[in-house]
């Protein structure tokens, strides 16, 4: 009898006698002996040596066990080949998780490329102009002061028919904003347009622009081909305040940012018709955007005395307004608005290099947004009527009242009560660098960079120093490397007595010291560094001798609503 025969006859089906050899991984013929016969021979292995009968057998391979008839039948490999292993089939699940891990690289890269595009979009909507009045960047960890100029200039769709029609674009309205250094409280510091100043020479895409003695502050932009960095000059005349930056607005801005924001809210004392400005309100409370917004804050007629200055008092209601509804986060967390809102801001603001990028831009935003409501205070620089005039319709700085505002925004103090311990913890650690052995004139040694506006600071420093106060190993180095806002002193930590003694010879505030290595000291010279800021009047004048208490002056506050009359 074949093998296939003999598997027949003991009931096993010829193919489970294919059997998977585990040690070569080939599938073998394996027969199950009857009889005398023997098994396929396989490799021989020598018997067991030892006693006991049962020498002589052949040792037999270990193989699986064969497996019995199952129904159905399955059908046995071909002789001498491999059965192939099935193919495994990609489970529904692992094919779902391709096409979504696929479909969601293309969405990121198709957002991010979006973003860009749009990033690029909104940074090509900013108009940027070039003023050397202005810092060439913008820093987050500094009290910051911009000047907001919004213009008379009728440019725009259906801005025409707003009077002066041919209007160069004048320094309607000025608010210079103050943000303190530790982001605690800020000043919105209105300047009337109809202010008597001196214009100081400036320049202006490159040619020089003669002053002007005894004019209104509104023609410190646009008159004779003056911009904007001209404004800022003026302001520093004026007040002695140094704006960092600037933003200018037109008609058209008012009406797309508050369209944007969706409506500012506002409150009038009583009904407003006014024929000139179109401004048409009943009493009580409104929600204004677009034509009725820019209305509302051109409109003079319709409150108080009718003059400027009333004016601006109801301009800063409508800007505390503005101000909360920004803050309340409903602008700021919704995309559409917030989408707008970039739309309109880039497109209807023009800026200076120095924030002139969207990303600048967001970081203003970002700090202004740390200053509490409360704590914004809206004040108007103090005026008396202007005596040259027999019937005045023009107004001047009041000399008793007005340097006590600057010098508080100058020296970073609020107007309005701040009470943190953190501000505490700074000034009494400032106060304590003041404090300690002062060593002798002559033995404090200094160098001296200009980073104020004024020429020839420096060495009018050292001048004074050398020959009033006895500072002989004082020297001056030429311009810093920047403008800064205040003077600064830095020296290292054994040069403190020298550092309280130069202190107490030109007044400066224990927030001017720092202690540590400068920079600008890179050859190791054993020499202190004094950088002059824009605080800086004159030699021989205290630095930082500013009131630290708020001066005594009407304001009004971002976080509470006046109705206007």
């Amino acid at each position: 009898m074949d093998a296939q025969g003999r598997g027949r006859a003991e009931n096993v089906d010829p193919a489970d006698q294919w059997v998977l050899n585990p040690q070569t991984g080939d599938y073998e013929l394996r027969l199950t002996p009857s009889g005398g016969q023997s098994a396929v021979p396989g490799p021989r292995r020598a018997a067991p040596r030892g006693g006991g009968g049962g020498g002589g057998r052949r040792e037999q391979r270990d193989v699986p066990p064969q497996r019995r008839r199952r129904e159905p039948q399955t059908q046995a490999p071909p002789p001498g080949r491999r059965r192939s292993k099935p193919k495994k089939k990609k489970s529904t699940g692992k094919k779902v998780l391709l096409w979504t891990a696929g479909t969601l690289s293309f969405v990121v890269l198709a957002t991010a490329i979006t973003g860009y595009v749009y990033y690029e979009h909104l940074n090509g909507n900013i108009t940027v102009d070039d003023t050397p009045e202005a810092k060439d960047s913008f820093s987050k960890d500094e009290a910051f002061n911009i000047l907001v100029i919004g213009t008379d200039k009728r440019t725009g769709k259906g801005n025409e028919g707003y009077g002066d029609k041919g209007s160069v674009g004048h320094a309607d309205t000025n608010i210079l904003l103050h943000v303190s250094k530790d982001r605690t409280n800020a000043t919105a510091l209105s300047i009337p347009r109809d202010l008597i100043v001196d214009v100081p020479e400036c320049e202006a895409d490159g040619k020089p622009i003669a002053g002007s003695t005894g004019v209104r502050f509104n023609t410190s932009l646009g008159q004779d081909g003056r911009d904007a960095g001209c404004t800022m000059k003026t302001v520093k005349a004026v007040t002695g305040i140094t704006p960092d930056h600037f933003m200018m607005a037109d008609f058209n801005a008012v009406k797309t940012l508050t369209s944007a924001v969706g409506g500012v809210q506002v409150c009038v004392a009583k009904d407003v018709n006014d024929p000139d400005s179109h401004l048409k309100l009943t009493k009580g409370t409104h929600n204004l955007a677009g034509e009725q917004a820019l209305a509302f804050l051109r409109t003079r007629h319709s409150f108080g005395n009718q003059g400027d200055l009333d004016r601006i008092k109801v301009q800063q209601q409508f800007l505390g307004s503005l101000a909360r509804k920004m803050s309340s986060g409903d602008t700021l967390t919704n995309p559409r608005k917030l989408t707008g809102l970039a739309e309109a801001a880039t497109k209807a603001l023009t800026v200076d290099q120095g924030i002139g990028s969207l990303n600048k831009l967001k970081d203003v935003a970002l700090e202004l947004k740390k200053v509490p409501t409360k704590n914004i205070s809206f004040v108007t620089t103090p005026v008396i009527d202007n005596p040259a005039e027999k019937t005045p319709v023009t107004v001047v700085v009041d000399q008793t009242k007005g340097p006590e505002v600057f010098d508080a925004v100058k020296n970073d103090v609020s107007l309005t009560e701040t009470k943190k311990k953190k501000a505490q913890q700074a000034k009494a650690a400032d106060a304590a660098k003041l404090k300690g052995a002062k060593s002798a004139a002559s033995d404090v040694r200094v160098d001296i960079y200009n980073g104020s506006s004024t020429p020839g600071a420096a060495q009018a420093t050292v001048t004074y120093l050398q020959n009033n106060e006895g500072v002989t190993k004082s020297s001056q180095l030429g311009n810093a490397p920047a403008k800064q806002a205040k003077t600064t002193l830095e020296y290292s930590p054994d040069q403190a007595d020298q550092a309280r003694r130069l202190a107490d010879i030109m007044g400066l505030p224990g927030s001017a010291l720092k202690p540590g290595k400068s920079e600008l000291n890179d050859q190791g010279l054993p020499a202190m560094v004094l950088i002059l800021g824009s605080d800086f009047k004159e030699a021989g004048q205290p630095i930082g001798t500013g009131s630290a208490k708020a001066p005594d002056v009407i304001k009004q506050t971002a976080d509470k609503t006046v109705c206007a009359k």
